[in-house]
């Protein structure tokens, strides 16, 4: 008798209590200046910080100049509030001739706590330019 074909084991969500193991793109203070009328930290704010952190990702695999041209799939699972430490974490997932794409997850920690959870992720997709801002190869790993 056969035996049936085994099936891939499906790729699990990243678990919302634990941090990616590495080191963060960025960390910073969540700031007043950064708050809407209700005192959260605005999502344009905590989006940008995102932007910088893939940037840098896409820079240093491009070695050069980058462009965003696209985010995907941001929503926001809880609130940032003033004073929280904000760690952003970026993973290259997939690169082209001249693409590149980023995965960024948010991780919040408030001032007096251990304590840390995911706040948003997204995927960046950047583009390679050259020196006249026109898209160019990525260099060779």
């Amino acid at each position: 008798m056969s035996q049936p074909a085994s099936q891939p084991e499906p790729q699990s969500e990243p678990r919302p209590d634990r941090q990616p193991d590495m080191q963060p793109m960025i960390r910073t203070i969540a700031m007043p200046a950064d708050t809407n009328p209700a005192g959260d930290i605005f999502g344009g704010w905590l989006m940008g910080q995102m932007d910088l952190a893939a940037a840098n990702a896409a820079a240093r695999r491009a070695r050069g100049r980058c462009a965003t041209v696209a985010v995907d799939g941001m929503s926001f699972l809880s609130p940032v509030k003033v004073g929280d430490e904000v760690s952003l974490y970026a993973t290259i997932l997939k690169t082209g001739r001249s693409s590149i794409r980023v995965q960024v997850e948010a991780w919040r920690r408030a001032r007096e706590s251990e304590t840390t959870n995911r706040v948003t992720e997204a995927v960046f997709t950047f583009v390679a330019l050259d020196e006249h801002g026109a898209p160019r190869p990525l260099p060779q790993e």
